[in-house]
């Protein structure tokens, strides 16, 4: 007998935890970790930024409140469907120019949602009608396309992209030097890493692992799991690069 997982109401679907330098992490709990992607929110003087967006199957900005305040910048770590269900609630989405026609058509094959979104994803689903066959992306009304070097000025606070292939041909990571503040999308974090989907790249991943291990990085925010230090930064990597012999 299959077991039928419960419908979570909307208003509870989404928590948030703040963190240290006004620094807001977004989450889906009732998404498994493995799936469940982190949304970093954090807050400028002029603006404010927010990198990932999440399923998407809630709408994000009714529920989040911390998201109706002020202007948003958003911003997309990668295209995989768990970082962009709901980039199409902001005016425009910032992503790196490998992945701007993904984003501009976020089919379920090229995002990974066929290959992922079923119960197996769940702890409880989101509120009727929600069905894993019925899952879409709405494409965003406007995309800006990022490249490496650019920055992402909040008044007070810049941060700058840094181009980090191989999860994903544009994946990107953004650093604040003046916090020493990583947020470093699905390149890495504290959790089993993702190095083989169709459009992945181990050489390039050694290359963007190396750049991040160069960074006299404090504390990694990344797309998935617990929030970490530079310290354990550099010794995930350094492992990694071992293990895969690059």
């Amino acid at each position: 007998m299959n077991h039928i997982l419960p419908r979570i109401e909307p208003e509870k679907w989404y928590r948030t935890q703040s963190m240290s330098d006004d620094i807001t992490l977004i989450d889906e709990p009732w998404i498994k970790p493995f799936f469940r992607c982190n949304l970093w929110h954090v807050r400028g003087s002029k603006r404010d930024l927010l990198v990932d967006f999440g399923l998407g199957a809630v709408p994000l900005r009714r529920h989040v409140a911390l998201l109706t305040e002020r202007e948003v910048v958003g911003v997309a770590s990668h295209t995989h469907f768990d970082h962009i269900g709901a980039a199409g609630e902001f005016d425009c989405c910032h992503v790196h120019s490998a992945e701007a026609d993904i984003l501009a058509a976020p089919d379920n094959a090229r995002t990974l949602a066929d290959m992922f979104v079923n119960d197996e994803m769940f702890d409880a689903l989101p509120p009727a009608p929600y069905s894993h066959s019925g899952y879409k992306i709405p494409a965003p009304a406007k995309i800006a396309q990022l490249e490496d070097g650019d920055i992402i000025d909040l008044g007070n606070r810049q941060f700058e992209v840094i181009y980090t292939p191989g999860h994903s041909p544009g994946g990107i990571a953004l650093w604040e030097a003046a916090t020493q503040t990583l947020i470093s999308g699905d390149l890495i974090y504290d959790g089993p890493l993702i190095e083989d989907t169709w459009h992945s790249d181990i050489f390039d991943y050694a290359r963007s692992m190396r750049r991040l291990n160069a960074l006299p990085t404090r504390v990694v925010h990344g797309g998935h799991f617990p929030s970490f230090s530079g310290k354990r930064l550099s010794i995930m990597i350094d492992n990694w690069l071992r293990e895969h012999d690059l």
